[in-house]
């Protein structure tokens, strides 16, 4: 399910998006969402705290397995509505073998709110 590579970008581009560390601290279903989603509450950390995302995750994660989990996110994209929901940050992934989105974080715990690099 590879796609092309996206056309290059320079480090100042790269640089603008700003991607962080947060750890989840409420996960609820999303059943008003077009596609399966789980609402998503993200701690960030100072200064940036908590925000909302909806993310199509549900083809791997359950609900009350998402707590406590640390995710990256895209923090400095506008909101966006979805449904009846703003969704703050974008919670990044990628697919697995079937296209399914697998979530994407450290593999041990690091402080919230620092800064992908």
């Amino acid at each position: 399910m590879s796609e092309a590579i996206a056309p290059p970008i320079d480090i100042d581009a790269f640089m603008q998006v700003d991607v962080r560390v947060g750890r989840v601290v409420k996960a609820e279903p999303f059943p008003e969402a077009r596609k399966p989603a789980i609402k998503l509450v993200i701690d960030f950390g100072h200064p940036i705290g908590q925000r909302r995302s909806s993310a199509q995750i549900t083809a791997n994660y359950a609900v009350e397995e998402l707590v406590g989990r640390q995710v990256l996110a895209v923090v400095n994209f506008p909101p966006r509505q979805i449904g009846p929901f703003m969704s703050e940050v974008l919670t990044l992934g990628v697919p697995d073998a079937s296209g399914q989105v697998m979530l994407i974080g450290p593999d041990a715990p690091v402080p919230e709110g620092g800064r992908l690099y």
